[in-house]
């Protein structure tokens, strides 16, 4: 009897793994996993593992891997209809009674099944034979062995129309049912002349393509000589859609459970050499780009794939579309890694060449998803206007806007945003060179090309503030207007870099919030990410935690929401330059006169540059 996957797939979502292996086995939960002494073999050390989120079982011990119906029928050895049936009962579900159509089907499908059994036997036997000389002399010039030729159960098709067929036929297998397997190409129209079927597959190297559960749904083919293409494979048929499956999938489910990851690399014979290797973790689209139901399937094997493609440009082109096919269906704890395979090797001829540990190497240097996307886009771009570092972000943006989940976007976003205040910050440091450095590296020298609106306060040649060495000026200062100042800055730190300049010559009145100002101003370039989160916890660690937690209980309640941080930045930025203008308006004078005053006694160059600041700072907030 067959079942539909979705009523598979019911039982296993509403049948708690954990649970029914509880039954016979004693669990203790390990992080995400559950481990115990295996049931199926003797052991004293449990290596028995329990997966629930992915719905699997594994022991390191014996090799014994499955899902709850797995489980059912081998400790209770049931049938897989009688397990089925088991479960479905324990989950409250009705095992559907199939519609004699769908009888049908299910018988339909066995048949086709076994042409394609029959027809991997007969590759195989004429691999051996004298026909099959040409493809065994190649499978041996690959470096392949009689046992890796026998587990991946590769063949040889001869150059005939009818070689095949006639086998087919003998087998006793309607001609109809090879062609509604692929096997057999119908008469096409009239005027090809083709009166009769033919073999699909001539004077080809023979690849079975297996589902998960081992069984053959269709071929793949490589051509000896010069004929195109070069690889042919099945068309779509009611066993095989191109789109869904993995070359070498039955094969390595076991090997990716133990070690906890998989290998995707870009055709059958990487597959088979990454295996003799000892890489048999390993699997292999089928000429095309990976699609979401592939990257779904290999998450269902691990958390983590990593795609292992060549270093030339086609194999790199493949690396970016499989990223690009990602984006949109990340999770939580699921992603892509990207290992490259310096050109102009392969798998296989890096293997050849230099040994398995040089895979190896290769493997561990795999980069995550975000890497990729980050490189392809940041790789080579001049960035050294405004409108071109705009560019980037524009793009950048437009990828994280490709990502469904609210969480793993906003990841993205925070990565992202982090990694272009640095690039741009060594970008806008590249313009300078040869300049006196800026009290903050995001500022640039007033007459630069590149120069921004809001300048910065260059530092005096022994490293200081202009001004720091002038006496404090005491004034009527608000404390609330300061505490405003700092917590729109603290909480929107995008304003930061444009205000920078002018909060760098303010000296507060209260002298615990000047010292978190400098703090700010002082650490600026070590922050990793313009995030209020981020910014506060570097706060928090240079000893102001408890002047934030004031902070942010006094302004708890201000009518304005502006000053909280999910305030729209613009609001927030207009917000400042009112509160600064208030502030300077009484405070500049004061600051001012005491200038001019130090200016007549001793007018030094740091004496003169304070003052033209402070000038500077005036007619800004004049202006605003």
């Amino acid at each position: 009897m067959a079942f539909s996957p979705s009523f598979l797939d019911e039982i296993r979502s509403r049948v708690s793994l954990v649970s029914v292996i509880g039954r016979r086995v004693r669990l203790t939960k390990k992080g995400r996993e559950h481990s115990g002494l295996c049931p199926f073999h003797n052991e004293k050390t449990p290596s028995f593992t329990v997966n629930e989120d992915k719905g699997f079982y594994h022991c390191f011990g014996c090799g014994a891997h499955g899902d709850v119906i797995t489980f059912e029928m081998q400790t209770h050895h049931l049938s897989f209809p009688e397990a089925v049936e088991r479960l479905a009962a324990e989950a409250g579900l009705e095992v559907p009674v199939q519609a004699p159509e769908e009888r049908e089907q299910a018988k339909r499908a066995a048949s086709l099944y076994d042409v394609m059994e029959k027809a991997c036997l007969f590759f195989e036997r004429e691999l051996r034979g004298p026909v099959g000389r040409p493809g065994l002399d190649y499978l041996r010039r690959r470096g392949l062995d009689d046992e890796t030729i026998g587990r991946f159960r590769l063949g040889y098709s001869p150059d005939s129309r009818s070689a095949l067929k006639q086998a087919l036929k003998q087998a006793g297998l309607p001609e109809a049912l090879a062609v509604e397997a692929g096997m057999l190409i119908a008469p096409e129209a009239a005027e090809r002349g083709e009166r009769e079927s033919y073999d699909r597959f001539r004077g080809r190297v023979m690849f079975p393509i297996t589902d998960r559960r081992g069984r053959i749904i269709a071929f793949g083919g490589r051509t000896l000589g010069d004929g195109q293409p070069k690889y042919l494979n099945s068309p779509d048929t009611p066993l095989f859609h191109k789109g869904t499956v993995l070359y070498g999938l039955a094969q390595a489910r076991e090997p990716a459970a133990e070690v906890g990851t998989v290998i995707v690399c870009e055709g059958y014979m990487d597959v088979i050499a990454l295996n003799r290797a000892g890489f048999r973790h390993a699997v292999a689209p089928l000429g095309t780009a990976l699609t979401e139901q592939q990257i779904e399937l290999l998450w269902r094997m691990a958390s983590e794939p990593i795609i292992c493609l060549d270093g030339d440009a086609a194999g790199q082109r493949a690396a970016l579309k499989a990223a690009e096919r990602a984006l949109p269906i990340l999770k939580p704890g699921h992603s892509l890694r990207f290992a490259t395979v310096p050109a102009p090797e392969d798998p296989d001829s890096l293997i050849r060449a230099e040994g398995p540990q040089a895979m190896q190497r290769v493997l561990e240097g795999a980069l995550p998803l975000s890497e990729v996307v980050w490189r392809h886009e940041s790789a080579s771009r001049p960035l050294d206007t405004p409108e071109r570092r705009a560019a980037l972000e524009h793009d950048l943006m437009d990828k994280i806007g490709l990502i469904a989940d609210r969480s793993v976007q906003e990841q993205y976003r925070s990565d992202f945003r982090s990694r272009l205040w640095e690039t741009f910050r060594a970008a806008r440091g590249a313009n300078r060179a040869g300049t006196p450095r800026p009290y903050y590296n995001g500022g640039a020298k007033p007459g630069n090309g590149q120069a921004r609106r809001h300048r910065l306060v260059d530092r005096g040649p022994d490293g200081r503030l202009p001004g720091a060495g002038l006496p404090p000026v005491p004034r009527p200062a608000s404390k609330s207007a300061e505490e405003m100042l700092l917590m729109l800055v603290i909480n929107h730190p995008t304003l930061l870099e444009e205000v920078a300049e002018r909060l760098g010559i303010l000296r507060f009145a209260d002298s615990d919030l000047d010292k978190l100002r400098q703090e700010a101003l002082k650490h600026l370039d070590v922050w990793g990410s313009l995030d209020s989160g981020d910014v506060q916890r570097h706060l928090r660690s240079c000893g102001f935690s408890q002047m934030l937690d004031c902070l942010l209980e006094a302004r708890a309640h201000d009518q304005s929401a502006t000053i909280k941080p999910d305030a729209p930045v613009e609001a927030a930025r207009a917000l400042w330059e009112h509160v600064f203008k208030l502030y300077t308006g009484k405070e500049l004078a004061v600051e001012l006169q005491q200038a001019e005053h130090q200016a007549a006694a001793d007018l030094s160059d740091e004496t003169f540059g304070y003052l033209n600041a402070l000038w500077s700072t005036k007619i800004r907030s004049s202006d605003v």
